[in-house]
């Protein structure tokens, strides 16, 4: 239990941070999904155009703290690889 006011604050200013990114979290995720569900219908247009909009939420979170610069990479060229194959099976 924080004791000093200096450790109440930082208890508080903890909590605040993580709702916060807590919340970028989930909507990062959000637009991953978005982009998994255009990928799994076939529609290559749909998936590209989800990954441009993906794409600055991700690097988004990398300039906030909450995602590792190389994590966000390696999931973009992975789903840009998907999307690129995406039209080429359908």
């Amino acid at each position: 239990m924080a004791n000093t006011a200096q450790s109440k604050k930082r208890a508080r200013q903890a909590d605040a941070r993580y709702a916060v990114n807590k919340a970028r979290r989930s909507r990062i995720r959000t637009f991953l999904r978005k982009v998994e569900e255009a990928i799994a219908s076939g529609d290559q247009a749909a998936a590209a155009a989800a990954l441009k909009a993906a794409q600055p939420e991700l690097a988004r979170g990398v300039t906030k703290g909450v995602l590792h610069k190389n994590t966000v990479s390696r999931k973009i060229s992975r789903l840009a690889a998907r999307v690129k194959t995406t039209g080429a099976t359908a």
